[in-house]
């Protein structure tokens, strides 16, 4: 098989520009072209302002300042990117049903199947497809059987498996020195033409080689194994709340046990983004659908679990505020899933914050990266000012610094572990705040000797 010289990546978002932008930084010989539906997002991709990404992630602008208009080429013409394609990725939204058949629990793959038959209509010669997007495992089959229809055009295809391992926040050291890239297919070549592209940067004993089911499962459980330690982690750190124990020393004396190790044992308000609950439902879905009953509600119990921690957190607040926050303006610290993001997807602050919302709170948010549009949409209605009047029905605003957020604000609550937020000023925080005044650290990231020296009531998740 020749070498591969053109790639389409179908799929502008968190996945395929970043992904792609490092394939064509690491190969400058291969044409790398991300074609997406999305207007605004293609034109953010090519716009002046690096900061304007559609994507923020530590070093992604360097990456793509260094390769767009050489290599890397953004644009909304699929048609003509996929006939010229040697090699096309699918990195498209596989979101949860909503609605029908698995809704709450199966993958949309709505997308996935409209990708496959444009790639079907346009591709010519032979074409390695490639899954990148997080599937239900077997559905390789299904994109192959489309590709597998007579082509007016004589096109052939070769379908692989290739799951994306990315970390927000870390995505592109992710891609430039991975643990490992997996590739999935039963087409020998079409693997080794993947597998070529990648050894130009990543040595060759982290490039796996499976069967295309293996592949597919492998993201799923990689996923489920992750959020399965958060959720433990969170579950002991309510014990130790309960006990008197500290979850720090506990997670730390646990993992220096060399069969556990230390990786993911962090407490907090529980995992988010756009993959581990996704990934689980999908495999509880899976298991019932081949009669798995007690392996589906393990997992199931693994995402219960999440949402219980964060409506814990909820309660809590409410509670320590002297069981009512009808009125009171309490100050949100992030509102991404994580640090160096402006994912919001399944954020733990989104469901606190409508907690806290329909408890009658107003919320003062900042996070340094999420726009006001994200959050409007995440939580469901749109922020009001000051000169429309909080009132008591719940409400919410997004404000410019954090000192601005505690402005006569009753408490103080960290969601988002931002570095900017492990050396704020606790003393001027406090001398702005509603007395009694609490500090809610739910991501262990704060300076709490100084906030009790400010005056503050202080909780922090899995202390006692």
């Amino acid at each position: 098989m020749p070498a591969v010289r053109k790639i389409c990546c179908i799929g502008a978002g968190y996945v395929g520009g970043p992904t792609m932008a490092v394939i064509a930084d690491r190969c400058p010989q291969i044409e790398v072209t991300v074609v997406d539906l999305n207007a605004a997002r293609i034109a953010a991709w090519n716009g002046d302002d690096l900061d304007g990404l559609p994507v923020y992630e530590p070093g992604l602008a360097v990456v793509v300042d260094r390769c767009r208009g050489r290599n890397l080429f953004f644009s909304t013409d699929v048609e003509s990117a996929i006939a010229a394609a040697d090699m096309v990725f699918l990195s498209v939204n596989t979101p949860t049903k909503t609605s029908g058949h698995g809704a709450g629990k199966a993958s949309d793959l709505r997308w996935i199947e409209a990708s496959a038959r444009q790639v079907a209509s346009c591709a010519k010669g032979h074409t390695i497809v490639v899954e990148k997007s997080t599937l239900p495992v077997r559905t390789a089959e299904a994109v192959a059987a489309i590709l597998s229809q007579p082509q007016v055009s004589g096109a052939t295809f070769s379908v692989l498996s290739n799951p994306e391992f990315l970390a927000e926040g870390t995505a592109i050291s992710d891609l430039e020195g991975p643990d490992r890239v997996l590739i999935g297919g039963e087409d020998a070549d079409a693997i080794e033409a993947l597998a070529a592209i990648y050894a130009q940067w990543i040595p060759a004993e982290r490039i796996l080689r499976t069967n295309t089911w293996s592949s597919e499962l492998s993201k799923l459980a990689a996923n489920a194994f992750l959020a399965q330690r958060i959720s433990s982690i969170n579950s002991i750190a309510a014990l130790c709340e309960a006990t008197g124990a500290n979850v720090a020393e506990v997670a730390r004396a646990i993992g220096l046990d060399s069969r556990i190790g230390p990786r993911f044992l962090q407490a907090g308000p529980g995992y988010g983004g756009s993959c581990f609950q996704k990934d689980i439902l999908n495999l509880v879905y899976l298991c019932e659908h081949y009669g798995l009953k007690e392996v589906a509600a393990y997992w199931q119990q693994v995402v219960e679990l999440n949402f219980w921690q964060q409506d814990r957190i909820a309660r809590l607040v409410v509670q320590k505020l002297f069981g009512t926050v009808t009125g009171k303006r309490l100050a949100l610290f992030g509102f991404a899933f994580k640090a160096d993001t402006n994912d919001t997807r399944e954020s733990p602050a989104i469901r606190i914050g409508k907690r806290l919302i329909e408890e009658g709170a107003h919320l003062a948010i900042h996070d340094p990266k999420v726009s006001d549009d994200q959050i409007s949409r995440d939580l469901g209605q749109a922020p009001v000012s000051k000169a429309d009047g909080f009132g008591a029905l719940g409400s919410w605003e997004s404000v410019a610094s954090p000192l601005e957020a505690a402005t006569g604000a009753d408490a103080v609550i960290i969601l988002t572990e931002w570095s900017s937020f492990q050396s704020l000023d606790w003393l001027a925080i406090a001398s702005v705040m509603r007395r009694p005044a609490w500090l809610f650290d739910a991501r262990t990231v704060a300076q709490v000797d100084q906030a009790r020296a400010a005056g503050l009531n202080v909780w922090r998740i899995g202390e006692g």
